[in-house]
């Protein structure tokens, strides 16, 4: 569900590796556009939700709860279902968190009974375009062993190696590293030269 560079950028990767892609978000129009481009299907976040074996749930964070509530997932929707998590709600061009808990967390209890694995986060949407970029571990945590080896697939699928960090409790760690990250991205630094080398 989503429909900004993040979504698009991850439904363009499935759809190279051979996954069916349904796309949905709050506008119809850009959801059309976006399963055009990618030979996929456009439908309401009711029906993008129902029955799949994965959900990206990839919007701004101040769209998160609307876009949950338009897919049903307060009703179960989404129930069993490994719900991709990629948020960042953070305050736009400093990096703090705009949340006390995780926005994973919060995530998991707008939508009881998902499955909800943070991922795909540290990353801007162009790493996942070119089919020759350098590959990127993805770090990730979730509760639920089936839904982070589903997401480890998703992971691998779009060119990255998946890194499962932990239990769901752990995305406040690394939603905190994502406002590093882009912290000092927006003050002028490059993030890579302030995180040591190991080994």
């Amino acid at each position: 569900m989503g429909t900004g560079t993040v979504a698009t950028a991850l439904a363009q990767s499935w759809a190279r590796a051979g996954h069916d892609i349904e796309v949905g978000g709050r506008s119809a129009e850009k959801a059309r556009a976006i399963a055009e481009q990618v030979g996929g299907r456009a439908a309401p976040p009711r029906e993008v939700v129902r029955d799949k074996d994965a959900v990206l749930l990839a919007v701004s964070w101040d769209g998160v709860e609307e876009m949950l509530l338009s897919a049903g997932a307060a009703e179960g929707s989404l129930r069993g279902t490994p719900l991709v998590e990629p948020t960042n709600a953070v305050e736009h061009g400093v990096g703090v968190l705009l949340t006390t808990t995780s926005a994973a967390e919060r995530v998991a209890e707008l939508a009881p009974g998902a499955h909800v694995v943070k991922a795909f986060h540290l990353f801007a949407a162009d790493q996942w375009t070119k089919p020759d970029a350098q590959p990127v571990t993805v770090a990730m945590c979730g509760d639920d062993a089936e839904a982070l080896r589903v997401v480890s697939e998703l992971v691998r699928d779009a060119g990255g190696s998946p890194a499962v960090l932990g239990p769901l409790s752990r995305a406040r760690q690394l939603e905190e590293t994502a406002g590093f990250v882009i912290g000092l991205a927006f003050s002028g630094f490059d993030p890579n030269s302030a995180v040591p080398r190991v080994g």
